[in-house]
């Protein structure tokens, strides 16, 4: 087993975990840590026990947000999924292109033709 150290708030800890998962701890200890530090800026010193419950209900609080954010994203893809949106892309006719390619070349013409009507 590997051990890690890490400080929540104004405590030091160390755990035990499975090898490997040291890394994992780590993020854990430091988001609570983070609120923690967040708790004690505001409130100043307080009884770790309390400590500890405040920025685990902080942290609880900032997951149920992002697990609703998740179930709506989750929500609006399958109605996606059942209803796509439908997006059309105009399609210009073949006759249509050869129309304008050919008032193209006829305005062409023209200019030419103006051109070298001109004097000089």
């Amino acid at each position: 087993m590997a051990e890690v150290e890490f400080s929540i708030g104004h405590k030091n800890y160390t755990l035990s975990c499975q090898e490997g998962e040291e890394r994992l701890l780590k993020r854990a200890a430091a988001l609570l840590d983070g609120e923690a530090q967040a708790i004690l800026t505001q409130a100043g010193r307080m009884p770790e026990p309390r400590l500890l419950l405040l920025a685990g209900l902080m942290l609880a609080d900032r997951m149920t947000a992002l697990e609703d954010r998740a179930a709506s994203a989750e929500r609006e893809l399958a109605r996606l999924k059942v209803n796509p949106q439908r997006v059309e892309v105009p399609v210009v006719p073949e006759s249509l292109r050869e129309g304008m390619a050919e008032l193209a070349a006829r305005a062409e013409a023209l200019a030419q033709k103006a051109e070298d009507q001109l004097p000089g």
